[in-house]
Parts: structure tokens; C-alpha cells; sequence
């Protein structure tokens, strides 16, 4: 997915957090979205809980777009033309409706609810996502992932994998990167990373075994839970800082709660962070805009698009600056 926003901030890391709330028990941190629309007059709006100021990354989880349910017919498809992306992968998972995805490396593939699809565009790729014919709801996340400066310039890649459902404890969990609770996804990242889906059953309480190492965030999608005792609402983000080894998350609803549980080590790099492209620099930047608008070999071409490329957004009249995590507590 593109940030088509058309004033992009020098990242968004930066300006103000919409509603946030302070930290509950056990030191979660609540980060609250703010709405984005993605394209014209029809556009579809997400919720983006990262980044902001208060967060900048989890682990190297570095942007989450959450959206929908949105109705196809009242509210019009979603039409990403091929745009770029650099030193990033993306991670694409759905809860309703198909996707259809195709890049520069000549991947053709859908995207479907319950199967991740990640695409590594290091030194330079392109791709489009457009809705299928027989989509009515569009519902689900996109997530970015910031490649370590080792790797940044990593050459193309896609993975795709159909996650197991594991029954735990009252609720069912879809891990499509890392390992939790016995399940263990064999997509490739570049640093350690955790990302699964947790539908919570009524009145149930989960506690799961985690990794101390990582920080964790949790998104609610649908229902409310509490998170270590820290009540969360649907589009919210619980960030849990390093040290627990366990991450307990209670339903007290009648109703099923749907979340995304991610996390990571600490990503100590400072990144910058500019529409679809993550550098180290200002010039990092303007040397990726510039090779895109050149239609530069560097994202290279796909066949038989039906629609032109996304432009590049104006750069903002200012340096873009670095910009890392606030330090944990």
C-alpha cells in the first residue's frame, strides 16, 4: 500500500498525536490513530498509529494502516496505482475482501483474508494493489518494516504464506511472522520480528508466553480488550516497553475481540521517513523521488499495468530529519 497523502509531512514521526492517552497499568502506553485519506474526493480513509511523536517504530515496525470495514459499493474500490518503495518491506493482511498485487519483480498474487503477503523493496521496487471485482468490504492492515542499514539495499523479494489457526486459551491466533504460542511462520525478515492475528473469545482471558527481548504493541480491530490491566478501544495501539515475558490480554465483552499483536527488539537505528521511501538522510530521500519521477531502472517497470504511476508528492521546503524512538522507560 502507497501513503498517498497529498501533504506528506517530513514523516509524520513528527507532528502531534491525535487523542493519545497516557500510560496505564504496568507502564502500556495508549497511541491513538488519526485519519488519513488515500486519494481523491472518494477516497478510503485509514486509522495510522504509527508513526507519531510519541512512537516512531515498534521493533523495526515502522507504519500501520488500519482500515475499513469499508463498503465497495457505497464508498468506491481501492485503486492503488504502481508506486515505490525503498528500504522497507511491506506486510499485507486482511480480514475481508481480495487484493489483487503485482510489482517489478513480475509477481502476480492476490491477497486474501488470512494470508500474508510480504514484499522486501530494499534498493528499489514497484508495485500495485486494486480490489477485485467480487470485493464488497475491504478490511485489514498494511504494515511497513524498516530494513537494518546492512540490509537497506536488499534486492527484491516477495514471500507469500497461509498462516496455521491455533486454538489457545479461548481465542485463535494466525502468526505470519515470528513464533507464538507453538506456531511459527517461515516468511524472512531481516531483523527478529512478531506479527499474528488474536481473535479473543467473550469473557476470555489469554496470557502468552513472549520473547522479554522485544517491545510489543497491540491493535484492536474490533470489540475492546484490556492489556495488562490497560483498557484499549477499537483502532487503538497498547505499546508494552522491553522486559515482559508475558503479554496478557482479557475480554470482558460479549462479543469477540479482534487484534494485531507486534513486535521486535528495540530498533536503535534513526531512520528517515518520507511517502513510500526510508533512508538514513535528507538525500536518501531526494536521490529515491527524483529516480522515481526519472522512471529510473532502480523500481523498474510492470508489465501490462492497466493505470499509470502514482507521482511523487512535493518534497517539503525543509531538510528531512532523522528521527528514532523516545528513550523507554
Amino acid at each position: 500500500m502507497s501513503n498517498t497523502e497529498t501533504d506528506v509531512a517530513a514523516l509524520r514521526c513528527g507532528p502531534s498525536v491525535d487523542g493519545g492517552r497516557p500510560a496505564g497499568a504496568l507502564g502500556v502506553d495508549v497511541l491513538s490513530a488519526r485519519e488519513v485519506p488515500l486519494g481523491g474526493p472518494r477516497a478510503m480513509h485509514v486509522r495510522r498509529t504509527l508513526p507519531q511523536r510519541a512512537r516512531t517504530l515498534i521493533g523495526a515496525w515502522c507504519f500501520a494502516d488500519h482500515f475499513g470495514p469499508h463498503q465497495v459499493t457505497a464508498q468506491g474500490a481501492m485503486d492503488l496505482p504502481p508506486h515505490p518503495h525503498t528500504g522497507l518491506q511491506t506486510v499485507s493482511w486482511l480480514f475481508s475482501g481480495t487484493f489483487e498485487h503485482r510489482d517489478t519483480l513480475g509477481t502476480h498474487a492476490f491477497i486474501r483474508p488470512g494470508e500474508v503477503n510480504l514484499m522486501t523493496g530494499g534498493y528499489g521496487i514497484a508495485h500495485s494493489e486494486v480490489s477485485t471485482p467480487d470485493t464488497t468490504v475491504i478490511h485489514g492492515v498494511q504494515l511497513w518494516v524498516a530494513l537494518p542499514e546492512e540490509h537497506r539495499d536488499a534486492a527484491r523479494d516477495f514471500q507469500h504464506h497461509v498462516p496455521e489457526l491455533a486454538q489457545v486459551d479461548g481465542a485463535g491466533i494466525r502468526v505470519f511472522l515470528g513464533s507464538l504460542a507453538g506456531q511459527t511462520s517461515p516468511v524472512r525478515t531481516f531483523t527478529p520480528l512478531l506479527g499474528t492475528e488474536i481473535v479473543i473469545e467473550p469473557r476470555a482471558t489469554l496470557t502468552l508466553a513472549v520473547d522479554a527481548a522485544f517491545e510489543h504493541g497491540v491493535l484492536v480491530d474490533s470489540g475492546e480488550i484490556g492489556l495488562a490491566g490497560t483498557p484499549l478501544r477499537s483502532a487503538e495501539l497498547g505499546y508494552v516497553p522491553p522486559g515482559a515475558d508475558t503479554v496478557t490480554m482479557v475480554n470482558e465483552t460479549d462479543a469477540p475481540a479482534r487484534t494485531i499483536l507486534l513486535g521486535g527488539p528495540p530498533f536503535e537505528e534513526e531512520i528517515v521517513m518520507w511517502w513510500n521511501f526510508i533512508g538514513r538522510s535528507h538525500e536518501d530521500i531526494v536521490k529515491a523521488r527524483e529516480d522515481w519521477e526519472a522512471s529510473s531502472d532502480r523500481f523498474g517497470v510492470i508489465e501490462n499495468s492497466p493505470v499509470g504511476r502514482l507521482p511523487a508528492p512535493t518534497l517539503p521546503n525543509a531538510v528531512i530529519t532523522p528521527r528514532r524512538n523516545p528513550p523507554t522507560r
